[in-house]
């Protein structure tokens, strides 16, 4: 049966099927466009397409690939309401660059609103469009529950066996464009013109979510395209771009060196060295570091004791599981310490290093269901070498891939051979690489039209650094002023809290919830709580605004956020 097809006011275009009985074959064209407004049927969705004018940048146009009616599922806060799932593509202007594929979940009971999901790592994949904000509570309904139209893209190419540790698609300027930004604004423009045809008006609100490379492309999107958004949440962004990947070829490097990698037990040996002398400066051993910046100044691995032995092997020797040799400390110390740059188009002179000092980097005998996941995500299972191992570090195999094929672009390039600090012949093409990707520029123009900014960073990341993000918050400060920032962002700093996920605080938050607030009653927030699932289930502790952070109170529950104050010292 021929498809009823109907056209929309804002440019959407159905494909019409003509065909000749003197002809060979059929050809198609674009249906003419009279002016209705009525909403479309989840069937209908699948026969429309996006003229290439109505995406803000230059495209071939998106068309809808698949439109699915999906019946309800789940109970509870894991309800997924009955919607259409829509599956579509952009076409890009070079012939030779992939689509940017994308999905959008719409639901049949929608609350007027849209919120896009950003990616991770290097993206390659469209996000889970019926899934939880990051970090997101886990006794609250999802996006898609509340009535948000969800959708997100694989940001212009389609990942290899490597997942988002596939960097291949940088051998295309259109791809690498799209993947540093471009595919956010390309995405949203296709989306909302699908929203607007499944439900016959445009959303109200906009927001955008993302962790990691989800983070970065949460802030890129409101500073590049303010207009389009009304709030957006980042957890922790990669949000400084080119200076966090150099900062992480500095640790590659150390963690490569003859001796310096150390196994799950030396990495448990640390943590428990770590937390013997820092987890009391907040006045509760609890198994938290929250005094960070206290514990960055004071603890030193090569004086440090364990159980009343120092920490340190004897003489520096490998001498067992239950000390670091020299090497191993030599390793920790680069890894915590600044990487120094002097070439970037982006003006960053350097990348501050890792909260080392109380992450679990990835200890692996932990019998947690988590575990596996914050290992593959910090230091993996093998030391960095050429070439480079499936089970190396994320950022290890991360950082190959990138100078393979972004920089170098030369698939045989030893990328354990690039010094981040001494670049040589590489320099200008990293120079040109930072100007696109990393986030620097000011808040002004989204602050100017009421739009919101949430911005959370676990302390114990060693895969994007915390102190990135700090330094980025204190570059809005220094730009806009404290208070001018503070009317529309907020910052927070979980102790305890890894890359995505931790063993140690696995920290949830109903961001959503405080956005929304936020920015549709005007009601800023306060007394923010995140709460762990993994390290003791349940327990809680305040979000505090930066540069507080949450110290024993002295006297109550240590897993109830109320005895905890929001300190500066």
């Amino acid at each position: 049966m021929k498809p009823r097809l109907r056209t929309f006011t804002i440019a959407l275009t159905a494909a019409t099927t003509i065909c000749a009985l003197a002809i060979s074959g059929c050809s198609t064209v674009a249906a003419p466009t009279p002016t209705v407004t009525e909403p479309r049927s989840c069937a209908d969705m699948a026969f429309l397409s996006v003229a290439a004018d109505r995406i803000g940048l230059p495209t071939s146009g998106a068309r809808v690939t698949a439109a699915v009616e999906v019946a309800a599922s789940g109970t509870g806060a894991g309800l997924k309401p009955a919607h259409c799932l829509v599956s579509g593509e952009i076409g890009p202007v070079d012939p030779a660059a992939p689509n940017i594929r994308f999905s959008l979940a719409l639901p049949a009971v929608w609350n007027g609103k849209a919120l896009m999901f950003g990616g991770g790592g290097l993206n390659g994949s469209v996000p889970n469009v019926v899934g939880n904000v990051a970090t997101g509570p886990a006794d609250k309904p999802l996006p898609i529950a509340r009535g948000y139209a969800t959708f997100g893209s694989d940001s212009g190419h389609q990942a290899n066996a490597l997942a988002s540790l596939d960097a291949s698609f940088g051998l295309n300027d259109e791809a690498l464009a799209n993947y540093a930004g471009d595919a956010i604004k390309k995405t949203r423009d296709a989306a909302v013109e699908l929203i607007a045809a499944r439900y016959g008006r445009k959303p109200a609100k906009a927001y955008f979510a993302g962790g990691s490379t989800g983070g970065r492309e949460a802030i890129k999107a409101v500073q590049r395209w303010p207009a389009d958004w009304d709030g957006a949440i980042a957890w922790y962004p990669a949000s400084a771009g080119m200076v966090a990947i150099l900062g992480g070829q500095r640790m590659n490097r150390a963690l490569a060196q003859p001796g310096a990698y150390p196994n799950a037990a030396k990495r448990d040996a640390l943590f428990r060295a770590v937390l013997q002398t820092c987890d009391a400066l907040d006045g509760a051993v609890d198994g938290i570091v929250s005094n960070q910046d206290r514990c960055n100044a004071i603890f030193d691995p090569s004086t440090a004791m364990l159980d009343g032995a120092p920490l340190r092997c004897p003489n520096g020797a490998d001498t067992g599981d239950s000390c670091l040799s020299d090497p191993q400390i030599t390793a920790m110390k680069v890894i915590n310490s600044p990487t120094r740059l002097n070439y970037l188009a982006s003006g960053e002179t350097q990348h501050p290093g890792y909260n080392i000092w109380g992450a679990d980097t990835g200890i692996y005998t932990r019998t947690q269901p988590i575990e596996p996941i914050v290992t593959f995500l910090a230091f993996n299972k093998s030391a960095p070498r050429s070439p480079m191992p499936a089970d190396a570090p994320y950022i290890s195999i991360y950082l190959d891939q990138w100078l393979k094929y972004h920089v170098t672009r030369d698939p045989s390039f030893d990328s354990l051979s690039f010094d981040p600090e001494n670049p040589g012949a590489w320099a200008s093409r990293i120079s040109l690489l930072s100007a696109t990707m990393d986030n620097r520029t000011d808040l002004s123009a989204f602050a100017a039209k009421g739009g919101k900014l949430l911005l959370a960073h676990g302390l114990s990341d060693v895969l994007v650094s915390s102190r990135s993000t700090r330094a980025l918050y204190n570059t809005w400060t220094a730009q806009m002023g404290a208070q001018r920032l503070h009317d529309f962002t907020r910052y927070y700093e979980v102790p305890g809290y890894n890359h995505a996920a931790s063993s140690v605080f696995n920290a949830t938050w109903d961001s959503l919830t405080a956005l929304e607030n936020w920015v549709e009653n005007g009601r800023a927030p306060e007394h923010q709580v995140t709460t762990d699932t993994v390290g003791v289930p349940g327990r809680q502790r305040p979000l505090c605004d930066y540069p507080l952070w949450p110290r024993y109170s002295g006297a109550g529950d240590l897993n109830a956020a109320g005895s905890f104050v929001c300190a500066n010292q």
